[in-house]
């Protein structure tokens, strides 16, 4: 048995494609280059916690302890939580939703295949495209902190490439959550598990005000990964724990893509 042999039965070809995607990237800019304001339009929905809760609530909580055991503004200790949930409402967007509409109404990758491309592209494609979609919200986001003075520490301009990261790992998952999809109303399932996870990932209040129990189960939510290296990036208190949050987001968008790249290529095959 070739080496190569090997690699195809542990990952799929689907998953190992992607050679082709970037037409799959010019494919989609062309169409959302005139509806910009709908992919954008997600952006402002941390913007409006981080003045409501962060700047509201905050006025009247005061400074709270950070990560390093110092006062901050509780503003500056919300801004980076908002920062990755914005990375993850772009990517979870774009990877259900209009994933699933392309996939069984529009038959967009149906057409797709064919041209040269392969499910492999495909995944890899839209997974990118996602966690662009991603990117752009916490971009904007990311400017409006550092407006507001809530970004404290240079290592601060690393938390766009944390997005990027959180945005892999959940346009993966979504993607692959979105090939077991059946219909719309399944879709009330991305609700039920985004929402938690914006609530109990350490968004508004550090874990230690949990039960410990609980404290465990919130240490297994990849956004609470997510939020604990931005925030260690933008009030610049970094250790090896990131190593860990990093490696966690790392597999978890791994296996999606393997995940999706299979299903694509059992959904579109077959």
């Amino acid at each position: 048995m070739t080496s190569g042999t090997l690699i195809s039965r542990v990952v799929p070809v689907a998953a190992l494609g992607g050679r082709r995607a970037r037409h799959l990237l010019e494919r989609n800019f062309l169409v959302y280059r005139r509806a910009w304001v709908i992919v954008f339009s997600g952006f402002f929905e941390p913007l409006f916690y981080l003045f409501s809760i962060g700047i509201g609530i905050g006025e009247l909580v005061g400074d709270v302890t950070g990560p390093d055991g110092n006062p901050i503004p509780y503003a500056a200790y919300v801004a980076p939580a908002l920062l990755a949930s914005a990375a993850m409402n772009g990517a979870v967007y774009e990877s259900t939703f209009n994933i699933f509409f392309k996939l069984k109404y529009a038959k967009t990758y149906d057409a797709i295949l064919a041209t040269p491309m392969a499910p492999g592209d495909i995944a890899v494609g839209e997974i990118a495209w996602s966690l662009i979609r991603g990117a752009l919200y916490a971009g904007g986001f990311m400017v409006v902190m550092v407006a507001m003075g809530l970004m404290p520490s240079m290592w601060g301009i690393l938390a766009l490439p944390a997005a990027l990261l959180i945005g892999f790992a959940f346009a993966a998952a979504g993607m692959a959550a979105t090939s077991f999809m059946r219909s719309w109303q399944d879709f009330d399932l991305v609700q039920l598990v985004t929402l938690p996870l914006f609530l109990f990932s350490a968004t508004f209040y550090p874990l230690d005000v949990y039960p410990e129990w609980l404290q465990w189960v919130a240490q297994t939510s990849p956004l609470y990964h997510g939020v604990a290296v931005i925030r260690a990036l933008t009030l610049g208190n970094l250790d090896w724990t990131i190593i860990g949050h990093v490696a966690f987001l790392l597999v978890m968008g791994v296996v999606g893509m393997v995940i999706a790249g299979r299903r694509l290529e059992k959904l579109l095959l077959a």
